[in-house]
């Protein structure tokens, strides 16, 4: 009995081993709700994710590997998009989320909405200022949908 979970522990340990190995060379920076990630720096990005029938675009603050949300106190953030050859500016404000215990000052999701985005589906933009721990990124420009260079 004991030489048979020998084996079967030696099985389990060797075959978890092999499945880890596996795993690491999967790993891909996808952002969560299959939106466009635009990179800040190194450490951060946000994830833009257009509800076009209400014209809402949704921004997710989330770390490097877009696997967890960084919390904000940024009052709102301001992006300047190019469509139909005219600037239209879009004032992401905060988003409380019960769920989650996010907070109006502490939460890791900023929407905006526009008639405009109802009907278009790509268009250049900058985002303006944003900080977060105390790190600011100014005028980081991307394409929506495909985002931008910086990862």
């Amino acid at each position: 009995m004991k030489l048979f979970l020998g084996i079967i522990l030696v099985a389990v340990l060797a075959f978890s081993g092999c499945a880890k190995k596996e795993a690491v060379g999967l790993h891909q920076d996808q952002p969560p709700h299959g939106g466009t990630p635009v990179a800040l720096g190194d450490n951060y990005h946000i994830e833009f994710v257009l509800d076009a029938a209400s014209g809402t675009l949704s921004a997710y603050i989330l770390d490097d590997e877009m696997e967890e949300f960084v919390r904000s106190n940024m009052p709102s953030f301001e992006v300047t998009a190019k469509v139909g050859g005219a600037e239209q500016t879009l004032v992401f404000k905060p988003v409380a989320n019960p769920a989650t215990g996010e907070t109006v000052g502490d939460t890791s999701l900023f929407t905006a909405q526009a008639d405009w985005l109802k009907t278009t589906k790509a268009f250049d933009a900058v985002i303006k200022n944003v900080t977060l721990d105390g790190t600011t990124f100014t005028n980081v420009g991307l394409n929506f949908p495909k985002g931008n260079d910086a990862d």
